[in-house]
């Protein structure tokens, strides 16, 4: 608690002087001890634990073992024949599963990545003193008890306790997320309780010095100071699997435990009917044996087929491609996703944690309202723009009509030492000095006047500077005449009782206790409104003074007019909270900036509804301490304004949701931000005003750091959702039609209508370009209109198995039919399978186009109005024929057979089946819903 002692109790408990600092020796021997001021990594995992990582997914695990067990059948197979078939099937599982490895490991390291970038922040000199001397060192050498010595542009090399402050203001957004410099005073007593952004007497490593200077006594360096707390966070904070890599995890287990299941069944089915047949044909243990070790070869290759029939070999990478598709479109509207399964994991939030600063507001202190002339005028225009302009009662005036307003405003630009520049042609402009003063540049600058002719025609010639106990300015102008002016702005209570006349409407009045009264009132009122209110006024001089001194210029003033400022909301936010609240989804507004300008923005952004209950919906970060883990998840539901917090505050702020059952995305810019858009669902960090840190630690950022492109990307993240459903329903019920119909044929004693190589085909080829253009479909209406799916909401819902039976049944039905056939009309094995995986083929590619919706019919969507559908079919299609068609490749690698005319008369009706009773199912179904209805 060393904010809550004095400079003299820090000096006496450290064992260091408040004048001579530490000697070089004792600085020395603490730095053996505790360690250089270092923000410290953990240990990173080796390759072959992060490629366990990767590796360590039941489904993954099937086809591995898939993978070895045909490898050491086409060993065995080659031995004997020469051929290499099941290598063939063995290369090309692990393939697949190096791929997805490979892009998984590439996604790694955002930990690493956030404490480089912490590491960045870090001051690499400092000034200190030692044995009363004055030295630059590292800052890695700083430890507890040195003084260092702050000047304007330093970065604080260490958390300390300050010691001297002289109008010193440091910038501390980055870790507290207040939006304006803090000034700073060595002799403030501290409450104990009180939080990071009110500690006045402190100063925290990496925060900037804007203004003034110091000294401070260092009393926690490293990963003791506030940033190192931040780092550990992050490097501790664990990742939760996303509510899809959940889905599809439970959908691995449940596919491979099956496929496992059948291979048993079948696999004892065939060893044990071989067994018998063995024991009753032939006499003799050995020929016993001999028949019942081929007879188990066998039954592994129909195991190892049955294997790849029922894992979807192509769903992980068409899972990741659909992902990487949905990414780039999200580019488009200004998201960029850092970690693939974030895509999705969008669709599903439910809660919004929002930062204040740079997030819902612009960043950029805005002059709102100026009371001059006795009116009140408002101000209109966007952050630093200079565009904009004021209005009377909603009527637009000119500034240069009202002399008071306007000599207000050049008295504002002239007592200031900010600059407007523009960055580029397309009018983007930046603030260079102190917000508050950029503010009322800018309203200058709305009226007309510009800076560098302003100065020009009113030439500075001397000032009194800003000094946080005067809480006040002045500078002294030549005018165009020769004679010369005073201008001075400040706070309003300081700056009235310095003044004895009014300017108002191009007269100069006396300033009589009625107008004051006038003044103060307005004052209120515009503080009741969350605005940082500042005064300005000016004095005729007459002859240039000797010298500024305060006391002769700063007396007998003439007051100009109040302006009230604010880091405004954005405009388009206030749209987007509702499109999310009209989506059933949450927002919370999380900042460390004060209660009654977090409640003004608020209002403004109707995220309170005005019903007067603050005390149940806004919670500050003392009362936040107070508050358990379990009280605070309850009132977790009614809180949507959280003022004054922590880091620490944040993450259980976003852990209480979660445990609420919501998911919880959480936005932000600063390093104060990382530990929770870590332990959120997912990250949001902000690309233009967001710090490198959070943008590493993020899942995804916004490159115009625009709450609504947020929403726009829930829009997206629940499309993307829907088309995983869609393709994941394509996929599986041609697998489990293909486990049918292998499982049926061994019931029936029928030779395998598929080989491994062409179900690979199918799974990868046949069915997996399809599925990718299924990922491709675009929205259905009112898909914001709809609350976020429950949590528990497995992928395949009931709609989706009840038709994905159907297709099963149907499409088995369809194949065992052509391969029975064939078998009968031309009695050739490979002429049978051919038709049974050339059907099988066709029934997937037509079925495709009816898979876009699971109960939308196809009359409805349009048959061509998804093109990319039309290219996957004919990719496939072509594929399909390479396959069959092409001298060599047919017979020596995918063992099929040149079909003929005849055969295609055989095929078509039966691959036409599929798709038409998916359509007859879907018109049903209508029809009992309309009926029920």
């Amino acid at each position: 608690m060393w904010h809550a002692k004095s400079p003299e109790q820090v000096a006496e408990e450290l064992d260091t002087s408040l004048t001579k600092g530490l000697s070089e020796d004792e600085a020395q021997r603490r730095l053996e001890r505790y360690g250089p001021n270092q923000l410290k990594e953990r240990p990173r995992p080796g390759f072959l634990e992060r490629l366990w990582g990767q590796l360590n997914d039941f489904l993954i695990l099937i086809l591995i073992v898939a993978a070895i067990i045909s490898g050491f059948l086409g060993w065995n197979e080659f031995r004997h024949t020469g051929e290499m078939t099941e290598f063939i099937d063995a290369i090309a599982i692990m393939t697949i599963v190096t791929l997805n490895a490979v892009l998984g490991m590439i996604q790694e390291g955002k930990a690493e990545e956030a404490l480089a970038a912490l590491k960045e922040m870090a001051s690499p000199e400092a000034t200190v003193i030692r044995d009363g001397h004055q030295r630059d060192i590292p800052a890695s050498e700083i430890v507890a008890g040195d003084l260092v010595v702050l000047n304007t542009g330093d970065y604080v090399p260490a958390d300390v306790r300050l010691v001297q402050s002289i109008n010193l203001r440091i910038q501390e957004a980055s870790l507290t997320g207040e939006s304006v410099p803090v000034e700073k005073y060595a002799e403030d007593g501290v409450p104990e309780d009180a939080g990071v952004g009110d500690r006045s007497n402190c100063g925290h490593m990496s925060t900037t010095i804007t203004y003034g200077r110091g000294r401070g006594i260092v009393f926690a360096t490293g990963m003791d100071t506030e940033i190192g707390k931040i780092a550990e966070m992050i490097q501790t904070t664990e990742d939760d699997m996303t509510p899809l890599q959940l889905k599809l995890e439970q959908l691995g287990k449940w596919l491979g435990i099956g496929s496992l299941a059948i291979c048993a069944a079948v696999g004892a089915i065939g060893i044990v009917r071989d067994t018998q047949l063995s024991i009753l044909t032939t006499q003799g243990v050995g020929p016993y044996f001999s028949q019942s070790f081929d007879t188990i070869i066998e039954m592994f290759m129909v195991a190892v087929s049955l294997a790849i029939a029922a894992v979807p070999e192509g769903l992980p990478a068409v899972v990741t491609i659909c992902l990487a598709l949905g990414m780039q479109r999200m580019v488009k509207r200004h998201a960029l996703i850092r970690q693939l399964p974030a895509v999705e994991t969008l669709g599903s939030a439910s809660t919004i944690c929002s930062d204040k600063t740079g997030t819902l507001t612009q960043n950029e202190m805005t002059v709102t309202h100026v009371y001059a002339d006795d009116t009140l005028f408002h101000v209109s225009g966007r952050g630093y723009e200079p565009d904009g302009s004021f209005h009377v009662d909603d009527e637009e005036i000119h500034p240069q009509n009202h002399p008071g307003l306007a000599k207000m405003g050049r008295a504002a630009m002239l007592c200031n030492d900010a600059q407007l520049e523009s960055l580029d042609e397309e009018d983007t402009w930046s603030m260079i000095g102190d917000p508050t003063e950029g503010a009322l540049v800018v309203m200058a600058t709305k009226m007309d006047y510009w800076k560098d002719a302003l100065e020009e025609e009113y030439p500075r010639v001397d000032e009194v500077p800003f000094d946080s106990k005067r809480k006040r300015m002045s500078t002294v102008n030549r005018l165009p005449d020769g004679s010369y002016e005073a201008y001075i702005k400040g706070a309003p209570d300081i700056m009235l009782d310095l003044c004895d006349r009014i300017y108002i409407k191009g007269q100069v009045e006396p300033l009589t206790p009625e107008r004051r009264e006038r003044i103060l009132e307005m004052n209120s009122e515009l503080a009741s409104q969350a605005l940082r209110v500042l005064a300005v006024a000016y004095r005729p001089l007459g002859e240039k003074p000797a010298s500024a001194n305060a006391d002769d210029i700063e007396q007998n003033m003439i007051f100009l007019g109040l302006a009230g400022m604010i880091d405004p909301a954005r405009p388009e936010v206030r749209d987007a909270i509702a499109t999310a609240r009209k989506a059933s989804i949450r927002t919370a507004m999380v900042t460390g900036d004060y209660e009654a300008t977090a409640v003004a923005i608020a209002k403004e952004l109707n995220l309170l509804d005005g019903d007067g209950d603050l005390e149940r919906r806004v919670l500050s970060g003392r009362d936040l301490d107070r508050l358990s883990d379990e009280e605070l998840e309850e009132r977790a539901e009614d809180v949507v304004v959280y003022a004054r917090v922590s880091p620490e505050h944040k993450v259980r702020i976003v852990d209480a949701h979660k445990k609420r059952g919501h998911v919880v995305a959480m936005t932000g810019d600063g390093v104060n931000d990382a530990p929770a858009l870590k332990r959120a669902s997912i990250g949001v960090a902000m690309g233009i005003t967001g710090t490198d840190v959070s943008k590493e630690t993020a899942d995804m950022v916004l490159t115009d750091d625009n709450y609504a492109s947020i929403v726009s990307a829930v829009e997206e993240g629940r499309i993307i959702f829907s088309n995983i459903r869609r393709f994941v329903y394509y996929l599986l019920s041609c697998n489990i039609a293909e486990i049918l119909i292998l499982f049926l044929a061994m019931l029936l004693d029928w030779p395998l209508p598929l080989t491994a190589i062409q179900l690979l085909v199918l799974n990868l080829v046949t069915d997996g370009a399809p599925a990718l253009a299924l990922g491709m479909e675009k929205g259905t209406p009112g898909i914001m209109d709809r609350p976020p799916r429950p949590l528990d909401e497995p992928i395949i819902n009931k709609e989706m198995i009840g038709a994905t039976m159907v297709q099963a049944v149907v499409k088995t039905f369809g194949v065992l039919f052509a391969f029975r056939l064939g078998l009968n009309i031309f009695d050739e094995l490979i002429h049978a399978q051919t038709l049974a995986y050339v059907t099988l083929s066709g029934q997937e590619l037509f079925r495709a186009y009816t898979s876009r919706s699971i109960h939308i019919p196809l009359a409805r969507l349009g048959l061509f109005s998804n093109r990319w559908m039309q290219w996957a079919v004919f990719g496939s299609l072509s594929v399909l024929m390479l396959t069959v068609y092409v001298p060599g490749l047919n017979t020596e690698v995918f063992s099929t057979f040149a079909l003929t005319a005849k055969d295609w008369l055989i095929m078509v009706p039966l691959m036409l089946l599929p798709p038409v009773a998916d359509e007859l199912r879907k018109y049903v179904v209508l029809w009992w819903e309309n009926r029920q209805a």
